[in-house]
């Protein structure tokens, strides 16, 4: 199995669920945002997506490749686009080109629930119009796109996974979030916890949601890589190509994990509170049903679990 963006956080993650079932995984990464240190003990072959020759050696030794090889900054993508579809577009599409040479029929796709954009309705299922609001959410649109259309041409069949808010860390410890910049809540709270860690930005405190702040689908990444390898086994059994989403079905506001972070760590998080971002929407919970019924799987690990393994992770680099 070839995990392509294989260091990187939810990558990682997805090596060691498919070591522990059994499978034998090769890493492709360039290391631009991924770490080596993460997957000590994997065989990791550094190259970037674009170097096609290095890869179509890689493909050549696996029967379907996982693709998390993205930029994935949503602020980031609206101020640097060409970084975004330089990577996301062109070389997602240099790897569909190599998988398809190499003769690889099988792709698990890394995709987003920002390719909805501002959902009318939540929960967010998968017949939501894609209206994607900012350059990451597009590319990830482009690229579904483009395996839509080479299932049709060339038979390439995919499962594209629509992630909802990814968090946690590894439970035996091996892995878990080392982004930097680190956007994401959960590090961002645990940080305030600590001595060390700035305040806590909190966007906007006046939605309309219970308690003024923004409700979002956490999902554990454990929960994210398990579904990943079910992806797999159902298109080794002759599933046809399908978009899913990836998420508990329940949401969490920014309050609620703050107060699951101090209570988990037994630290008030230094916090302040601002004007919201903009196109920040208040709600969004996915749907997850369908990946339930088509792959048998659903999300087993709580807000609380999300937090403590988190924890843990990061008091290894305190």
């Amino acid at each position: 199995m070839l995990v392509v963006g294989g260091a990187g956080y939810i990558g990682s993650h997805a090596a060691r669920v498919l070591r522990s079932q059994g499978f034998e995984v090769l890493l492709y990464d360039n290391l631009s945002t991924g770490h080596a240190e993460l997957v000590k003990g994997f065989e990791l072959i550094v190259g970037d997506v674009t170097e096609t020759d290095k890869l179509t050696a890689a493909m050549k030794r696996c029967e379907a490749v996982m693709h998390f090889a993205a930029h994935a900054y949503v602020g980031e993508s609206v101020m640097n686009p060409r970084k975004y579809f330089r990577n996301n577009v062109e070389g997602g599409l240099a790897l569909l080109n190599t998988a398809l040479d190499a003769g690889l029929r099988h792709v698990i796709f890394s995709s987003t629930c920002a390719v909805y954009g501002v959902p009318a309705r939540v929960p967010i299922g998968e017949d939501t119009p894609r209206n994607p609001v900012n350059s990451y959410g597009v590319s990830k649109q482009f690229f579904e796109q483009a395996l839509a259309s080479y299932d049709v041409a060339y038979g390439l069949r995919f499962v594209s996974l629509r992630y909802f808010n990814a968090a946690g860390a590894d439970e035996a410890g091996g892995t878990g979030e080392c982004h930097e910049p680190e956007t994401h809540l959960v590090p961002l709270a645990l940080r305030a916890a600590t001595d060390h860690g700035p305040h806590l930005q909190v966007f906007g405190d006046d939605y309309p949601t219970p308690d003024g702040t923004c409700v979002r689908d956490y999902i554990h990444v454990t929960d994210l890589a398990e579904a990943h390898v079910k992806a797999l086994a159902y298109l080794r059994s002759g599933g046809s190509s399908i978009a899913l989403n990836l998420g508990t079905g329940s949401g969490h506001s920014v309050n609620e994990v703050i107060a699951a972070v101090e209570t988990i760590t037994g630290n008030p998080v230094r916090k302040q509170y601002g004007p919201r971002r903009p196109g920040d929407p208040p709600v969004l919970v996915a749907d997850p049903s369908r990946a339930a019924r088509v792959l048998e799987w659903k999300a087993k690990r709580s807000l609380s679990d999300i937090v403590s393994t988190a924890w843990r992770w990061m008091q290894r680099s305190l």
